[in-house]
């Protein structure tokens, strides 16, 4: 194995602490072709299905990318904006805030960089960008508040496996999970009064998130329980009754069992309650996306009406919104506590002097850089 990294180290250079911020990813166009890469490598992760490789790479290649690709293309071709596709947009904008935000907050250098787990910007390529920045101390901020092993613990193999071809790596602090955060229900919660108070309140709040094999609960993955405490928490500080809340999951894929209730067979069946005024947030997505934009706000809207209900509002992801950027960059201040950026005794003309004699110490002693 060739490593990376053997004519980065400088005697006496700076350093600086870098933020990871993951996303699950995005194809590069709404096309057939461009959606049929970014599925290969979305559904061939292990972690995502669990199916036994020789078996699944039949099915993938013999069927699903035969014919899936087509059919994601024309969803895609839905939500696409003129800036492209709105996850990346949106990803962009959030880390331009965060950058700002953190500017404010820490004492020295921080980079911080967004990544895709499938598609682009990969992760070896953000993570070569904090190299090249000279990050010493690396947080990963996967935006996914609620812990699976499908999106987390896969987004933590990818980066592994970048830096095990490093020879020299860095410190690395890894955000799995924010379900309970403070500043995150804060944000979910001030989403929904103003989307109630420009809209009115709905006769039921639906918090959908994205399913998971049943199975996966099963064999321990905490990601249902991360689900129903997240919901619980925003339902409280919002002061609902049982009755008037409800955890669904979208996004089935395949014929197993996955989470229940479905979203889409919640709302059509409320319909036919006459529990006619509905909305849908979906506090597992951080920035809209093509399972909200299309998915929710499209297709089950649709379903919604076409059961017999009336009003159908779809509430927002917090996106690059002021108080979800605030909560984002409060994690990074926790996670990062001890970390010389996060020292309130940092001083910069100091440091640059320690790095001065480091230089002259390492040449005295015959280094050549």
């Amino acid at each position: 194995m060739k490593f990376q990294g053997e004519k980065d180290f400088v005697h006496g250079s700076a350093e600086t602490l870098g933020v990871l911020v993951v996303n699950l990813g995005t194809p590069d166009a709404p096309t057939p072709s461009a959606l049929r890469r970014y599925l290969a490598q979305f559904l061939w992760d292990p972690r995502v299905v669990e199916i036994p490789r020789p078996l699944w790479w039949l099915i993938l290649h013999g069927i699903v990318l035969r014919t899936r690709p087509a059919r994601s293309a024309r969803n895609y071709q839905k939500v696409w904006t003129a800036e492209g596709s709105p996850l990346l947009t949106i990803g962009q904008q959030q880390v331009q805030a965060l950058r700002d935000v953190l500017k404010q907050q820490m004492k020295g250098p921080v980079h911080v960089e967004l990544a895709m787990r499938y598609g682009n910007p990969s992760i070896p390529s953000a993570l070569e960008k904090l190299r090249q920045a000279k990050a010493r101390r690396i947080l990963v901020l996967p935006l996914y508040p609620q812990y699976s092993a499908t999106t987390t613990a896969s987004t933590f193999d990818a980066i592994a496996d970048v830096l095990r071809r490093w020879r020299w790596i860095p410190e690395l602090r890894f955000i799995n999970q924010y379900h309970d955060d403070p500043g995150y229900i804060q944000a979910l919660v001030s989403s929904v009064r103003e989307a109630w108070e420009k809209n009115g309140t709905p006769k039921k709040l639906i918090f959908s998130f994205h399913g998971i094999p049943k199975r996966n609960l099963l064999l321990g993955d905490p990601y249902h329980c991360h689900c129903q405490k997240t919901a619980r928490l925003v339902a409280e500080r919002l002061g609902l009754k049982d009755e008037q809340w409800q955890v669904t999951f979208q996004s089935r894929f395949g014929k197993a069992e996955w989470l229940k209730p479905y979203t889409q067979q919640t709302l059509e069946e409320l319909a036919r309650k006459k529990v006619d005024h509905v909305n849908v947030i979906c506090p597992g997505f951080p920035a809209d996306c093509l399972e909200t934009l299309e998915e929710i706000d499209g297709e089950n809207r649709e379903a919604f009406m076409h059961a017999g209900g009336k009003e159908f509002r779809y509430i927002p992801a917090l996106n690059s919104g002021t108080e979800h950027i605030h909560a984002l960059a409060a994690m990074v201040v926790k996670h990062t506590h001890g970390w010389p950026q996060t020292d309130p005794t940092w001083n910069n003309t100091e440091v640059h002097d320690g790095l001065s004699r480091s230089r002259e110490r390492a040449r005295s002693l015959g280094a050549e850089q």
